[in-house]
C-alpha cells in the first residue's frame, strides 16, 4: 500500500515546542520509512517536497501487519525524525533548517496536522 500525507506541517506548534518553519526540509532526499520512530524500516518514503503547507510526503509500507493498522486508522500520523541545523530560539525553537532522517508512523504525532491524508492500494 502507498500513503499521502504531512510528516510535518509550517507554522504550527508542536508538543515540544517546535515551529517547522518553510524552506527547513528543502534540501530533503529519499528516507526510510519507521513506525513510531523505532526499529527496521517499515517501508520506504517515495517522494518528499516541501509546499505552500508542509512537507508532503508519498511512501510505500510493505509490511502487512503495519498495512493493517493504518488502515484501521489506528496509526492516523506521521512524524518525521531531524536533526536541526539552523534554529532560532524565541516563546518557540524555530527549525529553520534541518537534516531529515526518517519519516515515522505514529499513533499520536508531536504535530497534531502532520497526517495520513490518503490510503492508495497499489
Amino acid at each position: 500500500m502507498r500513503i499521502v500525507g504531512y510528516a510535518a506541517v509550517f507554522d504550527r506548534v508542536d508538543r515540544a515546542g517546535d515551529v517547522v518553519r518553510r524552506g527547513a526540509f528543502a534540501e530533503a532526499g529519499p528516507v526510510p520509512l519507521l513506525m513510531q520512530h523505532r526499529g527496521r524500516a517499515i517501508g520506504d518514503v517515495l517522494s518528499v517536497a516541501e509546499d505552500a503547507t508542509g512537507l508532503r510526503i508519498e511512501a510505500r509500507v510493505d509490511d502487512a501487519a503495519v498495512a493493517r493498522l493504518v488502515r484501521c486508522r489506528a496509526l492516523p500520523g506521521l512524524s518525521v525524525g531531524y536533526r536541526a541545523r539552523v534554529v532560532q530560539q524565541g516563546a518557540w525553537r524555530a527549525i529553520r533548517r534541518a537534516d531529515l532522517v526518517e519519516v515515522s508512523l505514529v499513533a499520536v504525532p508531536m504535530q497534531a496536522a502532520a497526517r495520513v491524508d490518503d490510503i492508495l492500494d497499489d
